[in-house]
Order: C-alpha cells, then structure tokens, then sequence
C-alpha cells in the first residue's frame, strides 16, 4: 500500500523574518522526528502577509530561484529527507514578479515549481500590485513520493484548476494558503466565508477522487496604512480524503504542527466507485474557454 505521513505547518508570523524562518525550521524538525515524508507550508510564510498594502519597497522581500530561500529550504529537507512544499515571493527580472511555490525533494533539490495562476485583487489582498499570474501551466511536481498538484491559495475557488492537475496525473493536491477575516465582518457572514472555503477544497477531493492537503496561516496581522483593521487569519488548515471525508483539521486561532496519514490507494478504488472521469463530456465543454456565455 501507497501511505504518506503528511506534515502540516500552521504557524502566526511575526514582523521579523529571522524568527519565522527559526520557528518553520523548528516545526519541520518537530514534524519529520514524528515521521513526516511530506511537509506542507502555508502560504508567503517567511513574513507577514504584505499585500494588505501597495508599497514598493515591499518588493524587496522578494528573491530568485534558486536564491537564498531555495537554499535554506534545500538543506532543510536534505537534513531530514522529506518532501518539503514551501511558498515564496519570486523576483523573476527586475520588475517582475510571482508568488511561487517550491517543492524540494528527500536529497535537498528542487522538484520542482508553480506560479500562482490566479491572483486576487480585494481590499486587503492587493496581490496583482505584486505578482504577474503564473505561466508554466498547471503542472504537477513529480517527486520520490509521487506527483503533487500544488496550487496557491486564490487558485483553491477554482474548479478548473484542481481539474486539470487531476488530468495531468496528479495523486494529491495541496493548497498553500493566507485567507483570514476583517474585523468588521459579521459572525454570521465569517462562518459562510470559512465554511465556503472549506466546501470548496473539500469538493475538488470530491470531483477528482483526491485526497487535499490546505496550509493556512493564523493570528492577526495588523494593516500597515491603518485602514482597515488587518487581518484574523483563520487558520483551520486541514487533510481531506478523496471522498471529502476530513482526515485532520487545525483549529482556527493556535500554531500546529500536524501529522495525518494519506492512503494513496483508496483513490482508485474511490474512483472506482465514482467514475466521475469516465462519465465527463468532454465532447460538451467548448463552453469552458469563454469568460461567459452570452
């Protein structure tokens, strides 16, 4: 049988970059001394969540790749011989930039990478300020342990994209993620949005007969301009099976370093089961390339 110890990492960050880099390589330590193979990140996780802002100095914070982020990571993973899916903030050319996620295999090399493809513009998550949309596609990262679909964050409301890792052989996906709420909102409408979120993922493990694996950050992190009142990231990371089914939640206010184990068989005999890919009419899907039908 296919099994994977699966590592989750749900950490609050601080503004110093060298305290979170500390804390992250202590959760992975913690998490592969357990038994972990594959490590998940959350999203941007070497600092605060900068896009609450427009600010060009922010741009700073980014690197290339390889560059030093990509070298810390590498040892790290050597060091303990895991799969390790981080989240960083790209300098491709001067001027351009990417929210990119790297995965590292068991020996400390690159595996490979993925440009976010869907970037959000919202009060508070000014990411098209930042980051130029993806374009290597939706591929998925072959690696000692299999291949992984690894989206970022934004990408998780999109159907299509879990879809299409799915059909390019991917045998889990993972969602690097930042997603909180504004003070202002409601009790009410901050459990739709959570809930939402969660429906949504849980629903691409559904349609795909695929476990899903989402690293969200937590705590408050406060907006910069003072505008708004910053953001309570959620937290409630979590493991879900190919059917759904939860296989570990975190909760939404602590940092947790989780471990869960992932069946990689049951999704074939789930989809065995509900031949959801058998049954698509591709004939009938033209209508999906166009932003609407008129």
């Amino acid at each position: 049988m296919r099994k994977i110890v699966t590592g989750i990492i749900q950490q609050s960050n601080t503004p110093d970059l060298r305290t979170n880099l500390k804390n992250l390589a202590a959760s992975i330590a913690e998490c592969a001394s357990k038994g972990a193979q594959l490590i998940v990140l959350q999203e941007l996780h070497n600092s605060l969540y900068f896009c609450q802002t427009e600010n060009t100095d922010l741009f700073n914070l980014a690197e290339p790749i390889p560059g030093p982020s990509t070298g810390f990571y590498s040892e790290l993973a050597a060091a303990h011989k895991v799969v390790l899916v981080t989240s960083l903030f790209e300098k491709r050319a001067p001027g351009l930039y990417h929210n990119t996620a790297v995965v590292f295999d068991t020996d400390g090399s690159i595996a490979g990478k993925y440009r976010k493809m869907h970037i959000p513009d919202d009060p508070a998550y000014y990411e098209k300020f930042y980051f130029t949309p993806g374009d290597i596609g939706f591929e998925p990262i072959q690696t000692s342990l299999g291949k992984l679909g690894v989206l970022v964050c934004w990408d998780q409301w999109y159907p299509e994209a879990a879809r299409l890792m799915a059909l390019k052989g991917a045998e889990i996906l993972i969602y690097p993620t930042a997603i909180g709420w504004e003070s202002s909102d409601t009790e009410d409408e901050k459990s739709r949005q959570l809930n939402a979120w969660i429906i949504s993922q849980r629903a691409h493990a559904v349609a795909n007969g695929l476990p899903v694996v989402s690293v969200n950050r937590v705590g408050h992190e406060p907006d910069p301009s003072g505008q708004t009142n910053g953001i309570q990231f959620w937290g409630n990371s979590f493991v879900a099976g190919p059917q759904g089914e939860f296989l570990i939640q975190a909760s939404n206010d602590k940092n947790e370093n989780l471990l869960v184990e992932i069946d990689l068989e049951r999704s074939e005999n789930v989809r065995r089961w509900w031949p959801f890919l058998r049954d698509r009419r591709i004939d009938e899907y033209g209508g999906l390339t166009k932003r609407f039908l008129d």
